[in-house]
């Protein structure tokens, strides 16, 4: 059975729809860019409510509540099989000022030493276009969504 997570695409209506997009934190990641950024989402088990694990993980990869209803958007499909529920929420973010989660490997591999990086090591406001270049392949059709949503104020 796949892995499920959920998440919530941020947007802001500048002259264009702007979206916030996050980095993951980790050795793995650290020179990873196009492909490379998410919605902020994480993983939740069948007995808990989307939209309940979508605000919980806003909440650890941003250290922000977000207290404004949610708009479905619906599922994707990543590559490696998780599926993702994504929500939206107009919200304006100041990046600078997140505070994420921290996780915790051995690093280098096989090494022997324990290091805590950061579940997310920053966060970027993007218009679509560039959006769609940084996103996770799998969470592209997310943007067009939202952009539909940013348009008309309506979910599609």
């Amino acid at each position: 059975m796949p892995s499920r997570s959920a998440g919530i695409l941020a947007y802001r209506k500048r002259r264009t729809c702007e979206v916030l997009l996050v980095h993951p934190g980790g050795p793995f990641w650290r020179n990873k860019d196009l492909g490379a950024w998410s919605i902020p989402k994480g993983e939740y088990g069948g007995d808990e409510d989307a939209e309940v694990a979508a605000r919980r993980e806003f909440a650890e990869e941003l250290g922000l509540e977000v207290l404004v209803p949610l708009t479905l958007l619906g599922e994707v499909k990543q590559r490696g099989g998780k599926i993702v529920t994504a929500f939206a929420a107009e919200l304006d973010v100041e990046v600078a000022g997140i505070r994420s989660n921290t996780f915790e490997i051995e690093w280098p591999p096989r090494s022997g030493h324990r290091q805590r990086f950061p579940e997310v090591d920053r966060a970027e406001w993007f218009a679509l276009a560039q959006a769609y270049e940084k996103i996770n392949q799998g969470q592209r059709p997310l943007l067009d969504l939202v952009a539909q949503l940013g348009r008309s104020g309506k979910a599609p």
